[in-house]
């Protein structure tokens, strides 16, 4: 995939880093302006590039920022995001219209995938991805950001998806797509919030050089795909499986209720997960977030080295 420089902009580090071949991790904005109330998210967004750069790559914040693609945001450019009220949630299909409006938006997992691809960057650092929600064979309600890993090829290293979701369909979903899926040092496929949904994981993968080779034939053979890393939350930040499933299953009810879907659903379910759970929900989102961007850095670096080899 190519793109007019104008429409793409890397701040210079982030540009210096990709043409040199070094190690940088994405990273997306819906954490900041859907993912977290203020300054939580503030303080999240900006604590996550901190981890990437302490484990060896350089962070590339994803937004739209008055109608402009960037690809590593400023100082300037985090605040307004986080404290702003009307910003757009931009998947994949929403790009070219807030453009074409001048309007600001936070990158989805779809969208994020898409401009990291687009500006040679090979892995992205996210909480967890969508999938096929509850009752999709009546509603069709699924993530873009399943057929985006079916189509676009950036590694996503992610602590698996919410209990909110239909986690079994899901990985379904991800086999018909053809995406692999790895989870990092353990068996089981992991659902946010806990270490395990209870499914097993295609395949596990115990180092980060494990998983950059991975990366690195994926792409040799042509597979085309995005690769799903699945990384849990770290034991001490996990919470109980009865206690979060029964808050997240009164969230759903409620939503339900009120007629709450689509694109307002997972916003709201977060928001009244974290009421529900009072607040451990938010500080466990914050510790997975966290690792998820620890572990792309060192995969990052990982690549990077290989790819140089192979030169």
């Amino acid at each position: 995939m190519t793109m007019k420089p104008s429409l793409l902009h890397l701040n210079d580090e982030v540009a210096a880093a990709v043409r040199e071949g070094r190690a940088v991790v994405a990273l997306e904005s819906t954490i900041i302006t859907h993912g977290m109330p203020y300054p939580a998210n503030l303080e999240t967004a900006r604590g996550v590039e901190t981890v990437v750069r302490e484990n060896g790559a350089v962070p590339a914040t994803i937004a739209v920022v008055a109608g402009m693609i960037k690809v590593g945001l400023g100082d300037r450019e985090f605040e307004p995001l986080a404290a702003a009220k009307d910003v757009a949630k931009a998947s994949g299909r929403d790009l070219a219209a807030i453009m074409v409006g001048g309007g600001s938006a936070g990158t989805t997992v779809s969208a994020t995938m898409r401009i990291a691809a687009l500006a040679g960057i090979g892995i992205f650092a996210t909480g967890g991805v969508g999938g096929v929600h509850r009752g999709a064979e009546a509603t069709f309600d699924i993530s873009a950001d399943l057929t985006e890993l079916g189509q676009t090829g950036t590694t996503v290293v992610c602590a698996g998806v919410k209990s909110i979701l239909d986690i079994a369909k899901t990985l379904e979903y991800l086999e018909t797509q053809r995406v692999p899926v790895i989870a990092y040092q353990s068996d089981d496929f992991p659902a946010f919030y806990t270490r395990s949904s209870g499914l097993k994981a295609d395949h596990r993968l115990d180092t980060p050089e494990d998983i950059a080779q991975a990366m690195l034939l994926h792409e040799q053979i042509g597979s085309g795909t995005g690769i799903l890393v699945a990384n849990p939350i770290p034991e001490v930040d996990a919470l109980d499986p009865a206690f979060i499933d029964g808050t997240i299953t009164a969230a759903v009810a409620e939503a339900e209720k009120r007629g709450i879907g689509r694109k307002e659903l997972t916003p709201f379910l977060l928001a009244r997960i974290n009421e529900l759970s009072q607040g451990r929900s938010l500080k466990a989102n914050i510790a997975l977030v966290r690792n998820n961007a620890a572990l792309a850095a060192r995969i990052a670096v990982a690549h990077a080295g290989l790819k140089l080899m192979t030169r």
